[in-house]
């Protein structure tokens, strides 16, 4: 049997990974606890791997002469991490796109702007019909970062406009970035506070929401009358081509952003009156909105980003008691959420240190969410939400191979990341590297 030069006790600082051309067509992690998520935790066990792909898990795995051996002895294997809503692997920002509201022109740009936008049909800050699977920069230090922390996947969208784009579940390594896309379009990543504007439409939170309507029953009527015209070519009109509209039907969800118990009460009537497939994100307020949400019968993101006094607030100054319950009680949306049977999934809200998002996740523990359901959020709830659990999300026979292996419980201060997979392919922590997240956030904002 070949050992893996994993094995041997490397450098903290160093990283080792397998390129596809390198990686042995079968590795078995023996002797090692697993758990599945998707069943029960088997005590000691091999996973065994293949091109990319988990081939077999349970106690009594025969590992295939010449495979590669992983000992796992005093290990645990979980199913890959995933952040639910991210910019890793995304530029830093987005192309410019859409009509401006802002002024008629701008400095040093020697040619003037589009005037502002006078309403939904301008379509103002839109860009609806970017891909994020397009975006994607390999090179991106922070999939390092994530990866160092047991992150394995991410969906990531463009984050400008209020209508940002469409995003991607991609794996957090590959050298083209089409090799790391794993599943495209999940969806519409949806803004507010990016809108408001003090020229042109849309200008105040009325207007946003107002341009959200109607975008969405322009896409509705455009649909209609293509398919109309699809069915009755002849002596009618062709409808015009409209890349906006086009973006918007051709994203499965629409991700709504609501934090508070008034905004999720806000989105879950819009979504029931456009009659959307919607995921909420933001939910800080959940402890508090648990029969909304159950009546809704929404998925949502919470964001692990939880509120923070303003580092600049003068220790003087009182604060609201409804500001001092947010921030003390926030954490414990979680657990009410899993409490109620809404189901929820993970996400970094812009958390610069991957390794901070553990930690975030421990917060939430500390409130009361079980640990069995916190790992669900981060691997096999977020899974099911884009829909997209019969590729990930859990240690099961056919699923792509993307694994963190610690040593300790994950949730345990002190844990180890030991080693990650990432379709098959092993990787070794590095030194995290500290890089401002892009993810578009909720504000702490209490109505």
């Amino acid at each position: 049997m070949h050992r893996l030069l994993g094995l041997l006790i490397l450098s903290p600082l160093a990283s080792l990974t397998l390129s596809a051309s390198d990686a042995p067509g079968w590795i078995a992690i023996r002797h090692a606890r697993i758990v599945t998520v998707s069943g029960p935790v088997i005590p000691k066990g091999t996973v065994l791997l293949h091109q990319g792909l988990i081939e077999a898990v349970g106690e009594n795995v025969a590992e295939p002469p010449g495979a590669w051996i992983v000992e796992g002895e005093g290990l645990t294997v979980y199913p890959g991490l995933v952040d639910s809503l991210s910019s890793w692997g995304m530029p830093s920002s987005s192309p410019a796109t859409g009509r401006s509201s802002g002024s008629a022109s701008s400095p040093g740009s020697g040619s003037p702007q589009p005037p502002p936008a006078r309403g939904p049909e301008d379509r103002p800050s839109n860009a609806s019909y970017l891909l994020a699977a397009d975006l994607i920069q390999p090179g991106d230090r922070r999939l390092e970062s994530a990866r160092g922390a047991g992150f394995t996947s991410a969906v990531v969208f463009p984050s400008r406009e209020i209508f940002a784009g469409q995003g991607a579940l991609i794996n957090l390594a590959g050298e083209k970035p089409g090799a790391m896309v794993v599943h495209s379009p999940v969806g519409q990543l949806i803004t507010i506070r990016s809108g408001f504007s003090s020229a042109g439409f849309p200008a105040s939170l009325m207007g946003v929401i107002a341009y959200i309507r109607q975008l969405y029953l322009d896409a509705a009527h455009y649909r209609e009358a293509k398919e109309f015209y699809a069915k009755h070519p002849l002596g009618n009109r062709r409808p015009e081509y409209d890349r906006v509209l086009e973006g918007l039907l051709a994203s499965p969800r629409a991700l709504l952003p609501a934090n508070t118990r008034r905004e999720i009460d806000r989105m879950a009537r819009l979504a029931r009156e456009l009659d959307l497939r919607a995921v909420l994100y933001g939910v800080q307020e959940g402890y508090r909105s648990a029969d909304l949400l159950q009546a809704a019968n929404l998925p949502v993101l919470v964001n692990l980003k939880w509120p923070e006094r303003e580092r600049d607030l003068d220790p003087e100054r009182e604060e609201p008691y409804r500001v001092l319950e947010f921030r003390d009680q926030a954490p414990a949306s979680p657990a009410v959420l899993a409490k109620a049977g809404v189901k929820f999934a993970f996400y970094s809200g812009g958390i610069e240190r991957p390794s901070d998002i553990l930690r975030a996740v421990k917060k939430a523990i500390d409130a009361g969410l079980d640990k069995d359901a916190a790992l669900r959020a981060l691997t096999l709830s977020a899974a099911e939400i884009y829909g997209v659990a019969d590729r990930l999300g859990s240690v099961d026979k056919g699923k792509i191979a993307n694994l963190v292996v610690t040593k300790g419980d994950l949730f345990q201060e002190g844990v180890e990341v030991k080693y990650v997979f990432i379709d098959g392919r092993k990787f070794e922590p590095a030194r995290e590297l500290s890089s401002p997240a892009q993810e578009p956030t909720q504000q702490e904002t209490i109505e």
